[in-house]
């Protein structure tokens, strides 16, 4: 079996990589009980040799599913089936759905701070991490400069508490925007809501940074339910 090469069915057509193909064989195997709950995994030799990828590449999707919640590594016994289906990705130290509750409370009233607390120098550098953000290709390059993008709004707000808050979660923030860049294909997406947020910052606006925010944490929630739970459109028969 080859997965290197798919394709997407979603409503924008865009290229499925290596490693969502990968994922999404082995999670439909787990959800269609392939792979029972207390089931090992078969290898990474043998996963690599079956589906026809490289290692770094299952490797991604093995971190993908315990990110799901679907699986558990335990260092030399390989990699075991904890859950039949998705309940609520973990990011870092947090449930996703615990975060995005705090991000919904301290981001939005946050970009409202900033639009009428910023300075000059705070537009500079966020104009300057965005312009970044536009141009960057690379995945791990961009998730560092969009947490970067927030703690900078935190900042511009003039309240340290909140920038110790978005500190805190920062690792979390990080891993849960690798994980909606690399199977939501949001980075483009992301890239214009960010813009949205800074222009509304340079106009001077809470309402319309606020509104921006919000917007843009609809965004990231949509596409993270997208992937936690996709449209099933028919039953897979069972062997």
């Amino acid at each position: 079996m080859n997965l290197s090469d798919s394709q997407t069915a979603s409503r924008v057509p865009r290229r499925v990589s290596a490693m969502e193909a990968v994922l999404g064989h082995l999670r439909d195997a787990i959800e269609h009980g392939e792979y029972a709950v207390g089931d090992k995994l078969p290898s990474e030799a043998e996963l690599c040799r079956s589906l026809e990828v490289s290692r770094p590449v299952l490797r991604e999707a093995l971190r993908a599913l315990q990110t799901m919640g679907l699986t558990v590594s335990r260092t030399g016994k390989g990699t075991f089936v904890v859950a039949g289906a998705v309940q609520d990705p973990t990011f870092g130290d947090y449930a996703a759905g615990d975060l995005m509750e705090v991000r919904r409370h301290v981001e939005i009233p946050v970009a409202g701070y900033a639009a009428t607390r910023r300075t000059p120098e705070d537009l500079d550098h966020l104009t300057h991490v965005l312009r970044r953000m536009e141009e960057e290709t690379d995945t791990t390059s961009w998730v560092a400069l969009d947490t970067l993008f927030h703690l900078a709004v935190a900042q511009a707000a003039r309240n340290p508490v909140f920038r110790r808050v978005i500190e805190e979660i920062r690792d979390a923030l990080a891993r849960q925007s690798a994980f909606l860049t690399e199977l939501g294909g949001r980075r483009e997406q992301s890239n214009r809501e960010h813009r949205a947020i800074v222009e509304a910052l340079i106009a001077g606006s809470a309402t319309d940074a606020a509104d921006a925010m919000s917007h843009h944490l609809d965004r990231v929630e949509t596409t993270l339910t997208d992937i936690v739970r996709p449209a099933r459109t028919e039953a897979r028969p069972r062997a």
